[in-house]
């Protein structure tokens, strides 16, 4: 059965994408745990990160690289964080957050709301960033 990630992919539900090409796909998480919070997803579906094959792996971590610098060119932030949890959508992905604290990096605090609009212009800059 297609994960989320997966009919997100095929344009079945709708994204704020900040970058794509023909293999990894980077987004706006809609419950971000601050603002800037982007999903960084191979454009095939493996549940574990470890299970990716050496390219995919590599090339994920290569393509967050290039949307993190985007992410701090447009997100006030020390640093962008990497977190790898994996339990939340059966399909491999990485968390890109923007840091000003290690408390920033916490899935278990209240989450940013932001409407549709912020998330589509935030999208939209880093994109262009």
């Amino acid at each position: 059965m297609p994960t989320v990630f997966s009919k997100i992919i095929a344009g079945e539900i709708p994204a704020h994408i900040v970058a794509e090409d023909e293999n990894f796909l980077a987004f706006l998480d809609v419950q971000p745990v601050v603002k800037g919070h982007v999903l960084v997803i191979p454009k095939i579906e493996v549940d574990y990160i470890f299970d990716l094959d050496d390219s995919t792996l590599s090339g994920l971590q290569l393509f967050a690289r290039e949307v993190a610098k985007k992410i701090q060119r447009v997100v006030p932030c020390i640093k962008v964080g990497v977190a790898v949890v994996g339990l939340e959508v059966p399909h491999a992905h990485m968390h890109l957050i923007p840091l000003n604290s290690v408390g920033d990096l916490s899935f278990t605090k209240e989450r940013v709301k932001m409407s549709s609009e912020e998330l589509a212009a935030l999208a939209e800059a880093i994109r262009l960033a």
